[in-house]
C-alpha cells in the first residue's frame, strides 16, 4: 500500500470524490475501504461550510489540499473530509462510509453495544469516525505524513459508481454530488 497520489488532491472536488471510492482510510492501522463520499465546492456551494466565507471553523478549507477537515456536528459527532482543490479554494470531499478493513475488534470495542456487526461500523460518516478514532484533534492534519492517511491499495474506483443527492442538508440537497460503491452493504442508509 501506498499513500494516494497528492495530485489528485488540487483538482476540483466532484472529480476527487469519486476517484477516493475504494482507496484506503487508515488510523494508526485502524483502516477501512471508502465507499461513499459527498463533495462540497465551498463560495458557489451552499451546502458547503465555507459556502459564506472563511470562518475559524473552515479556515482549513482554505489551505493545502490533501488535509483533514474533521469537524463536530449537531453537537454530538465528529465528521472527516478531505480538502481539495487549491490553496484559497474551499473544497472538501466527506468520507461518508466505509468497508472495515484492519482492526475490526478496535472499531467494535470503540462503536460498543450499538454495533452488532460489521455493517453497523462505519456505514455513516460519525459511525466511521468513532470507528477510527477520528476527532477534532485530527483538523488540518496532514493525510500524507500519519498517523490519518489515505493509502491505495491499487484496487480502483468502480468504472460506474452510484451517483446520488447528498444527504442531510437543506441547501444544495438537489446537486448529484454523492457517489458510492455499487452493492456494498456499508453505504450509509
Amino acid at each position: 500500500m501506498h499513500i494516494v497520489d497528492t495530485e489528485l488532491f488540487g483538482l476540483d472536488a466532484r472529480e476527487v470524490a469519486p476517484n477516493l471510492l475504494n482507496k484506503v482510510l487508515d488510523h494508526s492501522g485502524v483502516s477501512g475501504r471508502i465507499v461513499e463520499v459527498e463533495a462540497y465546492r465551498g463560495l458557489d456551494d451552499p451546502g458547503s461550510h465555507a459556502w459564506r466565507g472563511p470562518t475559524p471553523r473552515t479556515e482549513v478549507m482554505y489551505n493545502a489540499p490533501g488535509m483533514a477537515y474533521v469537524y463536530f456536528t449537531y453537537g454530538m459527532h465528529w465528521c472527516m473530509n478531505v480538502v481539495v482543490e487549491p490553496v484559497g479554494m474551499p473544497g472538501a470531499v466527506l468520507i461518508r462510509a466505509l468497508d472495515p478493513l484492519t482492526d475490526l475488534q478496535t472499531m467494535f470495542d470503540r462503536r460498543g453495544p450499538v454495533a452488532r456487526n460489521t455493517t453497523d461500523l462505519c456505514s455513516g460518516p460519525a459511525k466511521l469516525c468513532v470507528a477510527l478514532g477520528i476527532d477534532g484533534s485530527l483538523d488540518g492534519h496532514d493525510l500524507v505524513r500519519g498517523p490519518l492517511r489515505l493509502l491505495d491499495d491499487a484496487v480502483a474506483p468502480p468504472a460506474d459508481p452510484v451517483v446520488t443527492t447528498r444527504i442531510g442538508l437543506s441547501r444544495g440537497q438537489e446537486l448529484r454530488w454523492r457517489w458510492c460503491v455499487p452493492d456494498n452493504p456499508n453505504v450509509s442508509r
